[in-house]
């Protein structure tokens, strides 16, 4: 139900700093650690020996230490030494291609050999003075499509998320959904319309008035395997609008990297990247905590929306236009997955 000959956002490098991490990504229980030269590596977390899940170990040396006995593993999945035992006959265990880029560990959990870093997804904001970036993860107890399908639907922003970024508005204006080869685009702009909380504060921060009605713009990008980038903003209205000149509007992209963890939990980074007053970490840091109950109240619902749909398996959903965007998402993880076992 989710490609594998794929790159998902596996980490963040805190998260392996000191010690191992087990993490599960696409029903693959995986070790993250840091092998020789510092470099990020990747197994299948399960010694040889017995079983034992080697995340539960250390690293020396650069190689991974299994708590249990202390086998000890490379980063190819070879054991290379366990003290007073002849084990280098042992059966490799599987190794998985891993890159550290752009701020996050990402894996590939299927075929290695096919397994291309060009096709790790370019974060222009990532590094760049002009852009300041704050984030987390979630783990959320839902199917990764149903936090497509939020995503590429912001008309629950109105229910949702009545208190901070949620209007009227959204609701009124219709969306416009495209599909350019693997990326679905769904669009809305709103005109003349007073910002909601969240957007007069921003404002506030980029030194423009709060009181004024302004243009809004959301535009949510899906792209393979469960990546959405959502560009949103306001800027003073008479002045072009998404192409207003930066001292009249205040821009961002909110950062969304679903990786399924199994058929019904994910591992959900977030994050938003701000194209104005980038300098200022505080407001990164006020923003961040912003952001983290906004989806927070998304946690709260997807995951009793997926009890529901296990509850009740035979009961059939309704589409609306308001859907296109996770309809076509889907339309093409499911074509993906069908090649992949067409391949297989």
């Amino acid at each position: 139900m989710f490609p594998k000959n794929t790159w998902y956002v596996a980490a963040t490098p805190g998260e392996i700093d000191e010690k191992p991490l087990g993490r599960t990504i696409c029903n693959e229980r995986i070790v993250f650690y840091r092998g020789e030269e510092n470099k990020v590596a990747a197994v299948e977390d399960f010694c040889p020996h017995r079983g034992a899940p080697l995340s539960l170990g250390y690293v020396c040396e650069g190689k991974l230490v299994c708590g249990y006995h202390g086998l000890e593993m490379g980063c190819d999945g070879k054991t290379v030494h366990m003290p007073g035992q002849r084990v280098r006959g042992f059966p490799a265990i599987k190794a998985y291609p891993v890159v550290e880029r752009y701020g996050f560990i990402w894996v590939w959990p299927g075929d290695a050999s096919k397994a291309d870093e060009a096709k790790i997804p370019v974060l222009e904001w990532y590094d760049n003075p002009e852009w300041a970036y704050g984030g987390g993860l979630y783990h959320i107890a839902c199917d990764y499509r149903l936090m497509i399908d939020n995503l590429m639907d912001l008309t629950h922003e109105t229910y949702v998320h009545s208190t901070s970024i949620g209007q009227k508005e959204i609701d009124e204006t219709p969306c416009k959904t495209t599909v350019n080869g693997d990326e679905v685009v769904t669009a809305r702009y709103m005109s003349g319309i007073l910002p909601p909380p969240f957007w007069k504060a921003a404002l506030r921060s980029n030194n423009l008035p709060d009181d004024v009605t302004v243009d809004r713009w959301q535009i949510c990008r899906f792209t393979p395997p469960s990546n959405v980038i959502i560009e949103v903003g306001v800027a003073l209205e008479g002045n072009g609008g998404y192409d207003a000149p930066n001292d009249k509007k205040v821009y961002s992209k909110v950062i969304d990297f679903i990786t399924p963890e199994t058929e019904t939990s994910i591992h959900y980074f977030w994050g938003m990247a701000r194209k104005f007053n980038p300098k200022d970490k505080a407001l990164t840091a006020t923003i961040r905590e912003g952001q983290g109950k906004i989806f927070g109240e998304d946690l709260e619902m997807l995951e009793k929306q997926q009890r529901n749909l296990l509850d009740y398996p035979d009961r059939a959903l309704l589409m609306l236009n308001i859907d296109a965007g996770g309809v076509q998402s889907r339309k093409i993880i499911d074509r993906l997955v069908a090649e992949e076992k067409a391949q297989a």
